[in-house]
């Protein structure tokens, strides 16, 4: 899965010894673009933490994995980057038609012909059986 979006927030790095030795995690906080703008925390472990890309305001391309686990019968949601790129601002790639991520809107293929009103209390039709 890929994002891509501006670094809002830079959460504090966290550090540790496993039994792999030392670990450390830097978590972002991306908005990404488009009509409705989501925030997205992403977290960059070990090598892939790059202080030069993880810079407030930077726009970036990641790679990332969703992984979900329970514990205690609550699930916890990680969003892992595997990739990270800095990319120029508004060249962030949007599919026709819609917000990155989301299908487009099906388009309506009614028309009325010329002359006549829309009348909103005729019952639906099979083009269109939605009750209001």
């Amino acid at each position: 899965m890929q994002l891509t979006g501006r670094i809002v927030s830079l959460l504090p790095m966290q550090t540790g010894t496993g039994r792999n030795g030392t670990w450390r995690k830097q978590e972002v906080i991306l908005e990404t673009e488009g009509q409705y703008p989501k925030k997205v925390c992403v977290a960059v472990w070990g090598d892939r933490i790059d202080e030069q890309q993880l810079q407030m305001g930077n726009n970036l391309k990641v790679d990332v994995d969703v992984e979900s686990r329970e514990y205690n019968g609550r699930w916890y949601t990680d969003v892992k980057a595997w990739r990270v790129e800095v990319v120029a601002p508004g060249t962030t790639p949007v599919p026709q038609g819609g917000t990155p991520g989301y299908a487009a809107a099906p388009q309506s293929h009614a028309t009325i012909p010329s002359g006549q009103q829309y009348d909103n209390n005729l019952p639906g039709t099979a083009e269109d059986d939605m009750p209001f």
